[in-house]
């Protein structure tokens, strides 16, 4: 798949709003979505699927990058498009940009029952570190913690070819 991702505008919001309907029980508003875009900590990319001229919105991942740590806040792929490597993409995309950043952690939280999306963040590294009971206000379900200690000689190897 031809996947293209770039740094999600404001004109993306009526695409993003989609995916995240479909893929949450309590979706972000489009109001979260602004916010994201103004606030300073925040990057949020989205990930295009090239189609001859028509590049479908197909997943996005946000973040918060405070000084050295990261935080992944959102991330989706549309229905339509899972099990294509996407969310593989936007994860690699995402930990590629945060080392050229020099950010030394990365954070999440993953719903207990979503497996899936564990063995995902695990295939990349991500260790379990914690639990926060009842984080899930749709279900009162569990949150896993899971955090990746990121490539410190990765990182001053970018550092030097700049």
């Amino acid at each position: 798949m031809d996947i293209t991702i770039l740094p999600m505008s404001q004109g993306d919001i009526d695409e993003v709003l989609k995916i995240e309907d479909v893929s949450f029980p309590r979706p972000w508003s489009r109001s979260q979505f602004e916010k994201e875009l103004q606030n300073p900590f925040s990057r949020s990319f989205v990930a295009r699927l090239d189609k001859s001229n028509n590049k479908t919105l197909v997943g996005y991942i946000i973040i918060w990058l405070v000084a050295e740590e990261a935080h992944i806040l959102n991330i989706a792929v549309h229905p339509d498009f899972k099990k294509k490597g996407i969310a593989t993409k936007l994860i690699q995309f995402i930990l590629d940009f945060l080392a050229k950043q020099y950010a030394r952690a990365v954070y999440l939280e993953v719903r207990h029952s979503n497996t899936a999306a564990q063995m995902l963040y695990k295939g990349f590294g991500f260790k379990e570190i914690g639990i926060r009971k009842g984080y899930y206000s749709d279900n009162n379900e569990d949150a896993i913690v899971m955090g990746l200690e990121m490539n410190i000689t990765q990182n001053l190897k970018l550092k030097s070819q700049k």
